[in-house]
């Protein structure tokens, strides 16, 4: 069965497929001790889809529904987008590794879903190394986008207390 990831960031939606699971193994330790090294994650995990957030208020939304455990539309639209639909009747042939377990239950998604150790520590390794799989993203990028993101909390917050 295939497993795909989820990994959202300041700066968009991104789906990878997590084949090369061969390498390294099945198990948490093998993960762990591929992830710090490019060369062999890169051999498990490869870049399916990436999705940029519109704003920096469209990545609070995004990412303050998926804190939630909430479905957004543009979330259900870009994996309906690039994941295969299972045939009538049939059941998936892949799952999807998710690292929030509420937006991964089968209500929510409809889509069969994960969330373990196993797809965390993958989920690390994507964290780690997410501005080398997208070629026009550069690390300043990702920054601002989180700068962007941080600043738009604060000020809610600032409201919050006034």
């Amino acid at each position: 069965m295939a497993l795909y990831l989820l990994f959202e960031s300041a700066s968009g939606y991104t789906l990878f497929h997590a084949y090369g699971l061969d390498e390294i193994g099945q198990n948490t330790e093998a993960i762990r001790n591929s992830v710090l090294d490019l060369t062999r994650f890169g051999k498990v995990v490869k870049l399916v889809a990436f999705h940029p957030f519109s704003s920096a208020l469209d990545a609070l939304n995004q990412c303050s529904a998926i804190s939630e455990g909430l479905m957004t539309d543009a979330l259900r639209n870009f994996l309906e987008i690039n994941l295969l639909k299972p045939k009538e009747g049939k059941k998936a042939k892949f799952s999807l590794g998710v690292a929030e377990p509420k937006v991964g239950s089968q209500e929510v998604t409809k889509i069969p879903c994960q969330s373990n150790q196993f797809v965390l520590e993958l989920l690390h390794g994507v964290r780690l190394h997410f501005d080398r799989f997208i070629k026009d993203l550069k690390p300043s990028d990702l920054e601002k986008a989180q700068l962007g993101l941080s600043t738009i909390i604060v000020q809610d917050l600032g409201h919050l207390l006034q």
